[in-house]
């Protein structure tokens, strides 16, 4: 019996989490937030230009940020 109980419990419990997933419409009056200018990646001109400095001195390379070309030069 305490068996059965406890596996109804797991069930309930694992229903309870499953119906309760995220949300993942974004509300017409919460678009608003999403479009300031605070939540874009790029507004910090500085941050970025350290951290592309930062990322290219470890990885001994530079260029290709936004390029959709190979790097043999041929295009």
């Amino acid at each position: 019996m305490k068996r059965r109980l406890s596996l109804i419990a797991l069930t309930l419990a694992s229903a309870g989490l499953l119906l309760t997933g995220c949300q993942t419409n974004v509300q017409p009056w919460e678009k608003g937030l999403l479009a300031d200018y605070t939540m874009r990646a790029d507004r910090d001109v500085l941050h970025e230009a350290m951290s592309e400095h930062i990322y290219f001195s470890r990885e001994a390379s530079a260029g290709g940020r936004g390029v959709g070309a190979s790097g043999c030069g041929c295009n």
